[in-house]
């Protein structure tokens, strides 16, 4: 049986359903987030697993972070990478906190997250994970995890948000991206600045991470929003 064309009132109200949702959900995500002003965000894969030696390295550098940084740890909150990095934090007895995404499939927080909240929305969750890090370190991943990195570095290029450390962990995995940006963004097309490319960073040594995360300066925007 076809189904009934909506009436203008019907799609109406639909409308106001999700921008209600949508700040909620905002709202939500700012008010979790107000709990742990000083933090490092990681990103990677969710299929990389403990045979990889991203993997733990993921769960060293997490770990060597909240005992010496005393940072919180935040990430997706699911399996690969994002759990190693939580199992870091967790065994380092740090914060280990996870922003998960509702999916049709349920990605599931895994075990070694303190703290977490969920999202429905992709584009709310986001700028969360964009929110406010004093550093941002990427392992090898997929689709997901180059959307957050370019959608990071565009904050930064067209400065929406303070210029902080963009770290790219797996030499094997990032040295590739980084010389296609160079070849073909900056120098064959001129598609980026040099500055452009300069804002990122490619190291295998947690030393130089933590050396990075110490020196940067802590986030402004939680004293802007208060």
């Amino acid at each position: 049986m076809k189904k009934e064309q909506l009436t203008a009132e019907e799609i109406n109200k639909e409308i106001d359903a999700h921008i209600v949702e949508i700040s909620r959900e905002f709202r939500q995500g700012f008010e979790f987030l107000k709990k742990y002003p000083k933090s490092v965000t990681i990103f990677g894969s969710s299929r990389i697993n403990e045979s990889s030696t991203h993997y733990k390295d993921a769960y060293e550098l997490s770990k060597r972070i909240v005992t010496e940084t005393g940072y919180t740890v935040i990430t997706g909150g699911g399996p690969g990478i994002m759990e190693s990095a939580n199992k870091g934090a967790f065994d380092g007895k740090g914060n280990s906190v996870g922003l998960n995404i509702i999916l049709p499939h349920e990605q599931k927080i895994n075990p070694s997250v303190t703290d977490s909240i969920h999202f429905n929305y992709f584009f709310v969750r986001k700028p969360m994970m964009n929110f406010a890090a004093e550093a941002y370190i990427f392992f090898p991943g997929g689709f997901g995890t180059f959307d957050e990195l370019f959608g990071l570095l565009t904050l930064i290029q067209t400065k929406k948000i303070p210029k902080v450390p963009v770290i790219l962990v797996g030499k094997d995995f990032w040295i590739p991206v980084k010389t296609l940006i160079l070849e073909q963004m900056l120098k064959r097309h001129h598609t980026i600045e040099k500055e452009d490319y300069d804002l990122l960073m490619i190291t295998d040594s947690i030393s130089t991470i933590i050396k990075i995360i110490n020196k940067a300066p802590v986030s402004e925007w939680w004293d802007l929003l208060d």
